[in-house]
């Protein structure tokens, strides 16, 4: 029997405030650390944004922007979609303001962590984004891996881009990261994740399940869809054919490292002893920093 938590899928618009698609913070989420913020600038418009104690990262969705902070001017070239090209980007630490201008316009995401340790503020060069691709055949993908562990600017936050191509499998085998195990291994982290589809219509499933039966869930999930991962095993992520699936992650957990390590489920894991034999699926990477390739 299936059990499900409605407020662990929050479909397009439920967390919207204004100008902002998504507010996900950690008392939205029910959870301590991870949040995401999504938000539209009109061409010219500019935001003020105090930080307090939540660490951030400034994504281009759409659309360039430059963000100035104590002295600091990142001017950000972004990219017309998720699916064009990889974004450059920005870190914002705690305790500071910061202005973001959009000349054109677009849409910017902001991945969040409650954090204690003040770092400096960083500009991301989009070349400088390691893509890679993980999986092989039908779950093969790219992972735009901008600010997770190996980048080392930010406190708490991890996040990186996702993108599967029409057809394939992402977050598979199944994988957990809610215990502190070292012989795991496998660390704690709460997980947002964000959905886009490379047409209007597009959309794909998405299998979340805990291991106590607190919830088990399959889900359709639609340009603008969040889900939230407090603990349990989350995958596989499908892309329907014809539609190439983008998801953006935020984690942060309380781990003195900020590293990532999870769990494959057991009952799946052998599935990787075939990505050898099968090698990665020769359309990807679909993007890099240049553009479509």
């Amino acid at each position: 029997m299936s059990h499900t938590n409605p407020d662990l899928y929050r479909p397009a618009g439920t967390d919207a405030d204004g100008s902002d698609s998504v507010v996900i913070t950690p008392e939205v989420a029910g959870w301590t650390y991870s949040g995401l913020r999504v938000f539209d600038l009109a061409p010219g418009e500019s935001q003020t944004i105090a930080t307090g104690t939540t660490e951030m990262a400034v994504l281009p969705l759409s659309g360039s922007c430059t963000v100035e902070i104590e002295g600091h001017r990142f001017d950000l070239e972004g990219r017309d979609s998720v699916f064009s090209r990889v974004s450059d980007f920005a870190y914002v630490p705690i305790d500071a303001e910061f202005r973001i201008t959009s000349r054109a316009g677009g849409e910017f995401a902001l991945p969040m962590a409650e954090a204690t340790r003040r770092m400096d503020p960083a500009y991301g060069p989009a070349e400088d984004v390691t893509v890679m691709v993980r999986g092989a055949g039908s779950t093969s993908r790219q992972i735009n891996d901008f600010l997770m562990a190996g980048v080392g600017m930010a406190d708490k936050l991890l996040a990186v881009e996702v993108i599967t191509p029409e057809g394939n499998f992402s977050s598979y085998p199944p994988h957990k990261h809610d215990v502190a195990d070292p012989e795991a291994p496998e660390v704690e982290l709460e997980e947002v994740y964000y959905f886009r589809f490379s047409k209007d219509d597009g959309y794909g499933f998405f299998r979340q399940w805990a291991a106590d039966g607190a919830f088990d869930m399959t889900m359709l999930v639609r340009n603008g869809d969040i889900v939230l991962c407090p603990k349990g095993y989350h995958g596989p992520t499908i892309a329907l054919p014809g539609y190439h699936m983008y998801f953006l992650n935020a984690m942060a957990g309380p781990g003195p490292e900020r590293i990532w390590c999870a769990s494959d489920d057991p009952g799946h894991a052998w599935i990787k002893d075939n990505w050898e034999e099968l090698g990665p699926d020769p359309r990807l990477p679909l993007t890099t920093y240049e553009g479509v390739v």
